[in-house]
């Protein structure tokens, strides 16, 4: 197989597909890997990093499309990268198709085979979407408490509180690998923590581990209460399968929240929690809307590449494994979690969530290979 690691060109991104160390296993098993120059400086890997591992550098993404047929990326493709596409590739990354029609149908359009990082599943777990969603869940209450600054615009509570001194209040939405790690981080700085889901064993997980932690089944009306006291909210709903975010918070619900409150919104990759949520930046990383600050950074774990790259590819590098030696229509016909994560073949959309959503057709991928 020949393989490509592209520098990534999502703003802000400097994470990398592959490690020196994945390529150096990859050659190793006879494949060629071909990683654009400078793609993992970053992550604190350089070019000669690559060719030591056996990788050959090219200088442009157009060169290094031409080259691969099996593109190994982090995020999806930008508007720049799309002229690069065609029916030979097979992409492997994330996607988050539901909000993107415009990448859905530059896709089929181009009869790309897109193997989506958040849609490869085993078991109703997702294990390539895992360790950044801890990331960005062990992430959360920190940049929550940086924004409660009367600097950053918050209300100038301290999350720990002080001696005589409540601490904040921080609500997390959704109890799952995101939610927990969240939780995790909030109580050990000292918050008010309340998690709400809408299934009881992951909640019963977290009374377990953090019996300090306020655990309750969601409903609309207990939200709306608790949002009104909150000074941080960590949105981490997910839904399986590619689904957009279901838009819990409304405006009205926002307009009655605490001025210089913080919303996180974790889920912002595919929709978001709230009504008033819209993709940000780390370098533009907050907006205030009726006087809350909104954080919605699209790739969280990007603040941190090194650590977030050579987790993400530790979980990623059996797949591509499989992918480069079973062969891509053998390794989907043999492999559930790999057939799962196909989003879109020859032209056609087999992710029913993402056809749904955007009203294309949706066909299944087992009826096309």
């Amino acid at each position: 197989m020949t393989i490509g690691i592209p520098k990534e060109v999502k703003t802000d991104e400097f994470r990398v597909g592959a490690t020196p160390s994945n390529v150096s296993v990859l050659v190793s098993e006879g494949h060629e890997l071909f990683v654009q120059s400078s793609a993992g400086v970053g992550s604190g890997f350089s070019d000669a990093d690559y060719i030591n591992a056996g990788a050959v550098i090219v200088n442009s993404a157009e060169d290094l499309y031409s080259k691969a047929i099996l593109v190994v990326k982090v995020k999806e493709p930008q508007p720049s990268e799309y002229d690069y596409l065609n029916e030979t590739h097979v992409l492997f990354c994330y996607l988050h198709l539901a909000p993107l029609k415009e990448l859905t149908s530059i896709l089929l359009e181009k009869k790309v085979c897109s193997i989506a990082y958040e849609t490869v599943e085993i078991k109703n777990e997702l294990p390539l979407l895992k360790p950044m969603s801890e990331i960005a869940g062990k992430m959360a209450p920190v940049v929550g408490a940086y924004h409660l600054s009367r600097y950053q615009g918050g209300n100038g509570v301290l999350v720990s509180g002080a001696d005589g001194v409540k601490p904040s209040n921080v609500l997390i939405i959704g109890a799952g690998n995101a939610g927990f790690n969240a939780a995790k981080i909030a109580n050990g700085l000292g918050a008010h923590v309340s998690v709400l889901n809408r299934s009881n064993p992951r909640l019963e997980e977290l009374q377990k581990s953090f019996p300090d932690v306020n655990t309750a089944i969601y409903s609309t009306e207990l939200l709306h209460k608790l949002l009104k006291d909150s000074d941080i909210v960590i949105g981490t709903v997910l839904m399986h399968g590619g689904g957009k975010t279901p838009r819990l918070i409304s405006k009205e619900m926002l307009s009655e929240m605490k001025d210089g409150s913080v919303i996180i919104d974790i889920a912002i990759d595919q929709g978001g929690i709230s009504q008033s949520s819209r993709p940000t930046t780390h370098t533009n990383p907050v907006f205030i809307d009726e006087g809350v600050v909104h954080y919605c950074v699209a790739n969280m774990p990007g603040a941190y590449p090194k650590t977030a790259t050579i987790a993400l590819t530790n979980a990623t590098l059996p797949y591509i494994k499989k992918l480069s030696n079973d062969g891509v229509i053998e390794t989907i016909k043999n492999n559930e979690a790999i057939a799962h994560g196909v989003n879109t073949h020859n032209g056609h959309l087999t992710n029913k969530a993402v056809a749904d959503e955007q009203g294309f057709e949706y066909k299944e991928i087992n009826r096309l290979i």
